[in-house]
Order: C-alpha cells, then structure tokens, then sequence
C-alpha cells in the first residue's frame, strides 16, 4: 500500500493552504483609481498624508489619483473605467444612473452647502424670477445644475425660460466676473472666491437642496473586490476624522492644493461644509429622491423613469465601516 512521505504530506497541506491565498493575490488589482476635489476636503487629506498607499504597500497595489473638476467629470471618468472610486453630489450620482452608468454609492464624505445661485456686485437681479431671459453659466450634470433646475421650477420657469452658458465651474465663475454671463450657479471653493474678493452675490440659497458629496465606485469593481472597497472606505473614514479633528492642518493642505487666501478657504470649510456623516442611508435616498422627483417635473428626466428604484439601485449601504 501507498504510504506518503512526510514531505509529500507537507507540500499536500501547504498548497491547501496558500493556494487560495496566491489565487486571490492574483485576482487583485495591480492599482486603485482614486479622484481628488476641491469640492471633496476629505479626499485632499487622503491624498496629502498617503493614507491609502500605506494602507495598501503590503499588498503591492498602487494607488493612481486623478483629479475631477466636478460631478460631471468625475462621473465621465467612472463611466470610462479610468478610475475605481469618484466623488460627486448624489444627484449627479442618480442623474448619471439613469443614463447608464454603472456606479454604485457607497459613503457620504459630506454634507455641504456647496452650491448657490450667485450674480455680479451691481446687478440687479435679486431673485430666481429675475432670470428670465438672461445668460446663467452652468456645468452640465452636476449638483448646481441640477440645483438650478429645480430653484427655475419652483419660480415657475424652466431652462428654457434662460440662456445656459454651459462652462466648467472655474470658467463659469470666470465668466461672470468678467461679465459675459449675468448669473451663475456656482461651486465652492470658487464661489466663495468670487463673493470675497470679487463681491459676488449669493442671490438664492437653499441648503438642503445641495445634495449629499457622495464616493461612488465602479459596480464591477465593487462585485471583483469587495474586500478593496471596504478596505478604502475604512481609509476614507480615518481621513474623515483627522480632517475633522485637526482643522489647521485640512485648511493648509486645502490652501496648498487651491492657492486661495484663509478667508476663502475658512469661508467653504467652516461655514458651508459638514465632515460629520459616513454612512449612506436613508436621508441620502430621500435627498437624492427628491431630487430625482423635482428633475422628472421639471423635464428632465424622462416620465417613464423610474426614479425610486433607480435611487435604490444606486446606494449601496452594505458595505461595512469600522464601528470606532
């Protein structure tokens, strides 16, 4: 009868035991494809400190960080598998949902007030009525889009009613201060650049209007790697709570990132940005819903849609987060 060696034991029970681990080392990705914003504070700490490339050194995997101009790009770069993880407002998220792109959300990095309808020092406008007929820049697809949407419905207008001057934030910001355009719906850090050193007016606000700032990864990536997501939300967390307990040093790496003055810097992240939320549920489903809602009213998303169910297929909420 066959009797195996003690080696040949050894070598059986040795691969039992490492060749799932050398299978799942193979199936992980070689990189993680992460965005940073100005309109995201927590992502600019993440960065600065190396907190993921520490976190994933023993693993071999290399973090890429690529920079989003706002929810439109960000989205754009999901949707085209250039990066895993990306920051926008939830409505974005939703907006972008529906037209196919396949993201999921999966944490809250802010609740801001991140968005206003703002008009030059000597301008006359003063309401959201006074828009009528006149050139508003805007950025496609983003949450002051999407805000300035709903604030035209709920004045009894529609885009239709103004001239959209479609420009990236910085260059809409840009234009009204030159006075090419008579309003804008503007994006922190520039619009509170633009109210303290230009003397820009923030016409119309309405906070809870902002939506949720919102990580969205990839759908694929999320089913390949579930174990990665949690690992760069548990990261995300521990930079969400340094940026909240050490304020000085989120407003110098802000400052070093934007080159905007204290003033301005102090003016988005102590007066307009909340760092105290985490986990995506319910308020966000209900921000983002309305949303949703007051789009599909205002006509633009379409009435077959079903938003609900779309809100749902957008936010993940059972991917874990530390509990301390």
């Amino acid at each position: 009868m066959f009797r195996p060696t003690r080696r040949a034991v050894a070598a059986l029970i040795a691969g039992a035991v490492f060749a799932p681990v050398a299978a799942l080392a193979a199936d992980a990705p070689k990189q993680i494809a992460i965005d940073w914003a100005t309109y995201n504070p927590v992502s600019i700490i993440l960065k600065e400190k190396g907190l993921l490339e520490k976190e994933f050194e023993k693993d071999g995997i290399k973090i890429v960080w690529v920079q989003s101009a706002g929810s439109n790009k960000a989205l754009e770069f999901l949707n085209a598998g250039s990066i895993d993880f990306g920051s926008t407002a939830g409505s974005a998220a939703l907006v972008a949902k529906i037209n196919g792109n396949p993201i999921k959300s999966v944490y809250v990095y802010s609740r801001p007030e991140w968005t206003a309808l703002v008009t030059g020092k000597d301008s006359r406008i003063a309401k959201v009525a006074d828009l009528k007929g006149k050139r508003v820049a805007v950025t496609r697809g983003t949450d002051p889009h999407i805000f300035l949407v709903r604030a035209l419905l709920d004045a009894g207008l529609t885009d239709k009613d103004i001239t959209p001057v479609l420009l990236q934030h910085a260059d809409g910001k840009a234009a009204l201060i030159r006075g090419d355009v008579d309003a804008w719906a503007g994006l922190d850090p520039m619009m509170a650049q633009a109210e303290i050193e230009d003397g820009a007016k923030l016409f119309f606000r309405k906070p809870e209007a902002n939506t949720w700032g919102i990580l969205n990864v990839r759908e694929q990536f999320l089913k390949d790697n579930p174990k990665i997501v949690q690992r760069v939300l548990a990261v995300y967390e521990e930079a969400r709570k340094y940026s909240l307990a050490n304020y000085d040093e989120l407003k110098k790496g802000f400052i070093a990132v934007t080159k905007l003055p204290e003033t301005v810097v102090d003016k988005q992240l102590k007066e307009r940005t909340e760092l105290t939320h985490n986990r995506i549920g319910a308020p966000q489903r209900e921000s983002i819903l309305a949303a949703g809602l007051a789009l599909q009213q205002a006509g633009v998303i379409q009435p077959g849609v079903d938003v609900k169910a779309t809100v749902d297929a957008l936010i993940d909420d059972q991917v874990p987060l530390p509990t301390n």
